[in-house]
């Protein structure tokens, strides 16, 4: 418990949150690990990690565009950099990955899977995971890659099962469905990386193969998929992925299970240190054990599992979980039910937006452990590198792409490409809103010319300059409202409430307005309205949301408007609807607007479609 406490004396000392940026340079790995006895060796170095997984670095589900009804994508070169960047400045030697994808029945990953039948795989996905073991390799950071899911998340053992007609636990026990996914093994051992030339049975990338996550598997299953894995590449070791239900005494006795691992929760079973310390117990002298999974509980208690890590010479420890930026701009979120409305996803270094988890804080002590548990201190910070700007189709929808380890943003704007350059928003965070743009500059004049940049910030200095963009000419300005305060609107009536909870159902959305039957809120402009968009979620397609505007606030009258959504169905989510709402005005004597649920109080709306919707965002535009 120190190092926590010692962490928020300090933060409390400099009077904000340290930020970080390694000023170290990477240093490639070199070699495949090996294990002898219970600890893991680079060459002749004992090899021991604390770091993160990173679910989606090989494929991205959380990539949410409003109306887009497919969350999935591949990551492109800049988002593996960016996770591996924030590993490396976090002192991070090692990360996880999420399984292979398996093409799923009723799910909406469409064609990113990464085996799409037997022995039908995707080209495309496999070049993503050679860039993935490219970059890891350049930055020092080691790859596990586990196989197959026990779950259903992304397709898995059931999976296989079913593309031959066949029950579940088929994939356990059935010659022809063990022989689909040995297959699946056999091609991906036998890859030859695309960019590097490395086969990856010679890769040093590699930290090793996992039979797969959280696997309910038999131990004959694990013996023979732990064997052939082994008589296609002797090189690397082997992480058995039977890990929620502690060690099995079959895998420390089978020769061809290397390393053992454990995941903790808080819903499997209590505290984490009594149950990892047995492991440790277990495996002390036989195989090197390390913690695949834990989180989802208050610092503190992550601060003891990385104590007892450290202190009893276990090989390592993964939290679970780290996103990166997202090439749109801002940060991929994810929020998952046994985070209890609170635990998401985790983001370097830190931000305000996750203070409720102690972000910041959490990860400083991550640093911290991770050089700790390498005999270390840890080295010298940098400023971040530039970040880029994106294009701009309006001075209020401003994004960049972030740099790793900034903390804030400047966004300057100036009349010329050349300057001189005027600060308009001042450590912007990009980490604030999801999935929108970060950042609306309201002081822009009517028709006006202006030229942006960004600088990224941290508490060690300030980036070079982002690209320039521009000249932009706006012929309106734009409220920006994206709920995270009430300080934008000028009179509410009726049913409303602050929602923050579930965030996964819209889209990872942290600040919405719930407006119930009869709930209204009024935005006031200082000039004549000229368009409007609502961005709402409801579990309707057609919510009972009235815009209405006026001159004086008093008498309103409906306006038109076209409506956008998608098909997307609630998946295993419980997704809501997403719905955009949008209209144009040609009277110029209009200064209010109000939005307003329809339906009637006395009405059930407990589940009744539309008569409960949640405003995500509202842009109105306007004369200056």
């Amino acid at each position: 418990m120190k190092n926590f406490r010692r962490v928020l004396v300090f933060l409390a000392a400099i009077g904000g949150p340290l930020q970080f940026a390694s000023g170290e340079d990477a240093r490639p790995v070199r070699h495949i690990l090996s294990s002898q006895g219970d600890e893991l060796y680079d060459g002749d170095q004992l090899f021991r990690f604390i770091s993160f997984n990173i679910p989606n670095l090989h494929l991205i589900e959380d990539s949410f565009s409003f109306t887009d009804p497919n969350p999935w994508r591949w990551p492109n070169e800049f988002e593996i950099e960016d996770a591996l960047e924030s590993i490396r400045q976090l002192g991070g030697t090692v990360v996880r990955t999420y399984v292979l994808s398996v093409r799923r029945e009723g799910s909406d990953m469409g064609e990113y899977v990464h085996v799409r039948g037997p022995g039908d795989f995707n080209e495309e996905a496999f070049r993503v995971l050679d860039k993935v073991l490219q970059i890891a390799g350049e930055k020092g950071i080691r790859v596990i890659i586990p196989f197959v899911d026990n779950w259903k998340w992304w397709g898995g053992g059931a999976e296989y099962a079913q593309f031959r007609d066949k029950p579940p636990e088929a994939f356990w026990s059935d010659e022809e469905v063990i022989g689909d996914f040995e297959e699946t093994i056999r091609f991906t051992l036998s890859r030859t990386n695309t960019y590097t030339g490395t086969p990856y049975k010679n890769d040093p990338a590699i930290f090793g193969w996992e039979t797969g996550n959280e696997l309910d598997s038999t131990p004959e299953w694990t013996r023979r998929i732990a064997a052939y894995i082994k008589s296609l590449d002797s090189n690397h070791l082997v992480i058995d992925g039977y890990s929620l239900h502690g060690v099995r005494q079959e895998s420390l006795d089978d020769p061809n299970i290397d390393v053992i691992t454990t995941h903790h929760y808080p819903n499997a079973g209590g505290g984490f240190v009594k149950p990892i310390l047995k492991a440790r117990e277990m495996t002390k002298g036989k195989k090197p054990y390390f913690v695949g999974e834990f989180g989802f509980v208050p610092a503190a208690e992550i601060e003891q599992v990385l104590d007892a890590v450290v202190e009893n010479n276990i090989s390592g420890a993964l939290l679970w979980s780290l996103r990166f930026h997202s090439r749109d701009g801002g940060f991929y979120w994810h929020d998952e039910p046994a985070g209890e409305n609170l635990f998401k996803a985790y983001h370097w270094p830190g931000f305000p937006s996750g203070d409720g988890y102690e972000e910041t804080a959490l990860l400083e002590m991550v640093r911290e452990s991770a050089y700790r548990i390498q005999g270390l201190d840890p080295p010298a910070l940098a400023s971040p590198s530039a970040p880029h700007l994106l294009p701009i189709e309006h001075p209020g929808r401003i994004s960049w792409r972030g740099s790793s380890g900034a903390s804030g943003y400047d966004v300057q704007r100036s009349s010329s490409a050349k300057g001189p350059w005027k600060t308009v928003g001042q450590n912007i965070s990009d980490a604030a809103v999801q999935y929108r743009p970060l950042f609306a500059d309201t002081s822009i004049e009517k028709d006006g010319q202006y030229f942006y940049r960004v600088i990224a910030k941290n508490s060690i200095g300030e980036s070079e300059p982002s690209n320039v963009v521009g000249p932009i000419v706006a012929d309106h300005m734009l409220l920006v409202d994206e709920m995270e305060t009430d300080n934008l609107i000028h009179q509410t009536e009726g049913p409303i409430q602050r929602r923050q909870d579930q965030p996964r159902r819209v889209q990872e959305d942290i600040h919405r307005q719930e407006l119930g039957p009869g709930g209204s809120i009024v935005y006031r402009l200082p000039k004549s309205v000229g368009s409007i968009r609502a961005f709402l979620f409801s579990n309707s397609a057609v919510p009972l949301c009235e815009i209405a505007v006026s001159s004086d606030g008093i008498s309103y009258e409906p306006v038109d408007t076209t409506r956008a959504t998608t098909d997307r169905d609630a998946g295993n989510y419980g997704y809501l609807q997403p719905v955009l709402l949008e209209a144009t005005l040609a009277n110029e004597t209009f200064r209010f607007v109000r939005f307003k649920n329809t339906s009637a109080a006395e009405q059930d709306t407990s589940d009744a479609e539309g008569h409960i919707f949640q405003i995500s965002r509202i842009e109105i535009g306007y004369d200056h």
